[in-house]
């Protein structure tokens, strides 16, 4: 309160001031909420169901932010209230306390400026017990802010990262267009007799087998590594893939669209990668930590989302290679086409979504670092002593605009595909439509039992037994042909069904 002026409360604040504020503020929170009504309209009627549940993700963490401004808001007079002794204020600082005189009085200087920061009452409470507020309301608004602003900016990337990979995957159309020009006859597809490939002539090998030997390993990471930065897939890698899925997935549809079968998964992929998780605030917090005077914590923490996406691309990469080599080892021809055989033995640990979780936390620690820089260049100005020194911040920019262009153009397409080559397929393989009827028809099969169940506990002797188990096992012969059917190609879902109804 500089000047010796008070600060007016709504009793002596005029009527007009307090309903102007208030109409601007509801104004744009309800323009705000009809616009993101209306995406969603907009999504469901072009039969976008992933995206509107991505939509409806992104609500859920406006929702979250609301829930932590109000207790921001409703807490910030207690917080400010909480007071400690000078000393517990001068450890893990963000910048350096000003030059200390001989005196305790220019000591802490520093420390009185701080609490003139709050209000009166709260200033004179800590002061009149020789301490110092925990947190100052003013530094409160101020992180009050950097949430807000973090999960914005995390929204805003990914969007433009599925964006513009979309638009990377979306050349890959023409490809599956040419393959379904050729009007393939399935009988033909799958047999093929007549055709003989040589395996070290297949453009998929010449691209991607790099010899047999000790150095053959070594090489393949290296040339998995470069690959990301150029043509990271090309035709042959996307057909032979395809090809690959298609044969042990949906042997009997060799006309499958794997091309939009990707799309949805990926889709369906984004609306988990849009939201931030517990464990992402946990990185959070711990990143606030860290940032301490002379330490230069996010100079070092900008390398780590800019290695761990080089790694990722590297293995993604890495998989076409070792798949080309296990076909390239053991093969010299061919009868039919080339393929290969997808298994999740290829990725870390064998799991596929292992990739997805890494993507996440990439995108959110890149968010972190360009949310922060700008929030800090906003509220203190570019020669903050928390912005850092100039040598720090133009690297931290430089590998920021780098990890978004190389995860946009070249990582997330080749998750995209690459991740299609585990053993299992999914959800995604169906149509929506067909993913809501296998959703019901098991639920009423597993209705049907529980009924049987029930009925035959009710009742006694040895016809009801006997007659339970006939049930039982006619049940357990559904379910199984269920979990069996379901793995067939989408075109059968419906005679599957109506053989299910009859037994």
């Amino acid at each position: 309160m500089s000047g010796g002026e008070e600060e007016k409360t709504l009793e002596y604040t005029p009527t007009w001031v307090v309903a102007a504020v208030c109409t601007v503020i509801v104004a744009i929170s309800l323009a705000l909420e009809r616009l993101l009504h209306y995406g969603g309209k907009f999504l469901k009627k072009k039969d976008q169901k992933p995206l509107y549940e991505a939509l409806q993700k992104v609500k859920e963490e406006l929702m979250l932010l609301g829930f932590i401004s109000l207790l921001l808001t409703v807490f910030q007079n207690v917080i400010a209230k909480i007071c400690v002794k000078h000393g517990v204020m001068e450890h893990l600082l963000p910048c350096k306390l000003e030059a200390e005189a001989e005196n305790t009085t220019s000591h802490f200087a520093h420390f009185r400026r701080l609490a003139e920061e709050t209000t009166a009452a709260q200033s004179g409470y800590c002061e009149a017990k020789g301490k110092v507020p925990l947190l100052s309301t003013e530094a409160l608004h101020h992180l009050h802010i950097f949430i807000f602003v973090l999960a914005i900016v995390h929204v805003v990337f990914c969007v433009l990262t599925v964006v513009f990979g979309g638009m990377k995957i979306r050349q890959w159309r023409a490809w599956e267009d040419a393959i379904a020009a050729q009007n393939y006859d399935s009988q033909q597809f799958i047999n093929k007799k007549h055709k003989f490939t040589r395996v070290q002539e297949h453009a998929f090998i010449k691209e991607r087998f790099l010899g047999m030997g000790k150095n053959s390993a070594l090489l393949g990471w290296i040339h998995s590594f470069f690959k990301q930065f150029y043509a990271s897939v090309t035709r042959s890698d996307y057909v032979t893939l395809r090809l690959g899925f298609i044969n042990t997935h949906c042997k009997a549809n060799p006309k499958f669209n794997f091309h939009k079968y990707m799309i949805r998964a990926l889709e369906d992929d984004f609306r988990k990668v849009v939201g931030i998780s517990w464990y992402l605030w946990v990185f959070v917090v711990i990143f606030l930590l860290l940032n301490v005077n002379g330490w230069h914590t996010y100079f070092w923490i900008a390398f780590l989302p800019f290695f761990l996406l080089i790694a990722v691309g590297t293995k993604l990469e890495h998989v076409i290679t070792q798949m080309a080599h296990d076909v390239a080892e053991k093969h010299i021809a061919i009868e039919g086409d080339l393929v290969v055989t997808p298994s999740d033995g290829h990725f870390w640990f064998g799991k596929p979504k292992l990739v997805l979780f890494l993507i996440h936390f990439i995108l959110f620690q890149n968010a972190f670092e360009i949310a922060f820089f700008f929030w800090i260049w906003v509220q203190y100005g570019f020669d903050s002593c928390i912005m850092g020194q100039v040598r720090y911040i133009v690297p931290r920019l430089v590998i920021g605009v780098f990890i978004q262009g190389l995860c946009s153009y070249s990582t997330l397409p080749l998750y995209a595909i690459i991740t299609q080559m585990g053993t299992s397929f999914k959800k995604a393989i169906f149509e929506d439509h067909v993913q809501v009827g296998l959703v019901g028809w098991a639920q009423k099969v597993k209705k049907k039992k529980a009924a049987a169940a029930d009925a035959s506990s009710s009742g006694s002797g040895s016809v009801q037994a006997s007659s339970h188990g006939g049930i039982g096992s006619a049940l357990g012969i559904q379910m199984g042909k269920l979990a069996k059917k379901a793995t067939k190609p989408e075109e059968n879902i419906s005679v599957q069904k109506k053989e299910e109804e009859n037994n």
